[in-house]
């Protein structure tokens, strides 16, 4: 997908507008993706109401529920009656993964920052002053809320850490990415070139920008439930990560390729000497098993990963839809934001 170059202001920051994006019309927006979480949402706007209210009058609360299958969109509607004007309710029509989900809460977005965070309360709202403080601060485009100690499963914490580590491979930046983090309006408009499935959004936001950077924030205990990330699932960011922005699993085949080849190479060498050294007195069985499994292995593992990329290029090439809203609340947004996000719900099934 071709994209053309984004121009910077004199002082470094990204411009107003981009392609087309609007100037912002608010000072902040809070994006939560929501996906089970019926229990902890009313809680949720209660402090996230507090904490706001002691920044800014103008802000909003965008949540997008993700195909949730308990009572979240209900809650969601009631809770519209007490936040009014300052809550965007949006409903997706089944479940497409967090980042696909942001990247819903992204379009919609009005505030000059934006700020995403997940539904379960493990993010303090009380946090989100610290995270603007230093993005103004050290002009900064992006900044991760980065707990100094997780209140997670020890599983998902070793899932996390292979996200981690890929991202740091791929982008060459030591920052460790994670759903809580504040970022400039313009950057958010930045990412919304992409329109495909099979999303990892901090991987786009590297992609726009290299001012990012950490600040440390508490990390609380989940209220109630249970997280919706798997092992499988995590792996499977990564996954994303890796072929959506990388080439490296290729370049680890084309490597391993070459060392299986030099290696029979070098085996074979070996046997000719002894041949007419004359120390083979009988052919050996259990090398010829060895090279075929070790180069069918390797074949194997070649296809396998060759197929990753050609199979989410099919997906994307048939237009697999990043996400379809069923409903959006529509009481506090002005024409112009309601037709941006329709007009890019449409692009993405083009």
């Amino acid at each position: 997908m071709r994209t053309s170059g984004i121009a910077l202001h004199s002082d470094g920051q990204l411009p107003m507008a981009i392609g087309n994006g609007k100037a912002p019309e608010l000072e902040l927006s809070i994006v939560v993706p929501v996906y089970n979480s019926a229990s902890t949402l009313a809680s949720l706007l209660e402090r996230l109401t507090l904490t706001l209210e002691t920044l800014t009058q103008s802000y909003e609360i965008v949540l997008v529920d993700d195909g949730s299958r308990d009572d979240s969109w209900t809650v969601i509607e009631s809770l519209q009656t007490t936040y009014g004007d300052h809550l965007v309710a949006v409903q997706l029509m089944r479940n497409y993964g967090q980042h696909n989900t942001l990247m819903c809460g992204l379009s919609i977005a009005r505030g000059e920052y934006v700020v995403t965070m997940d539904d379960d309360l493990q993010n303090p709202p009380e946090e989100i002053p610290k995270l603007l403080a230093h993005i103004k601060k050290h002009r900064l485009d992006l900044v991760y809320g980065c707990p100094s100690n997780r209140n997670h499963a020890a599983w998902r914490n070793l899932g996390s850490s292979i996200v981690w580590h890929f991202y740091r491979t791929v982008f060459h930046n030591p920052v460790t990415p994670t759903p809580f983090r504040v970022m400039r309006h313009q950057l958010a408009q930045s990412v919304m070139f992409y329109d495909l499935n099979f999303t990892y959004l901090d991987g786009l936001l590297a992609w726009c920008t290299s001012r990012i950077a950490g600040v440390e924030v508490e990390h609380h205990p989940r209220v109630q439930g249970h997280s919706g990330y798997s092992l499988g699932k995590l792996l499977g960011l990564a996954l994303n990560l890796y072929t959506n922005f990388s080439l490296i699993p290729l370049q680890i085949v084309s490597g391993l390729g070459f060392v299986t080849a030099a290696s029979g190479f070098l085996v074979g060498l070996y046997y000719l000497f002894q041949f007419f050294a004359s120390s083979i007195a009988v052919p050996g069985f259990a090398s010829t098993i060895i090279a075929i499994l070790i180069l069918g292995g390797a074949q194997l593992l070649a296809l396998g990963v060759i197929g990753e990329y050609l199979g989410r290029l099919h997906l994307n090439v048939n237009r697999k839809p990043q996400y379809v809203i069923r409903h959006m609340n529509r009481s506090n947004m002005p024409s112009s934001s309601i037709e941006k996000a329709a007009e890019r719900q449409q692009a993405s099934h083009v």
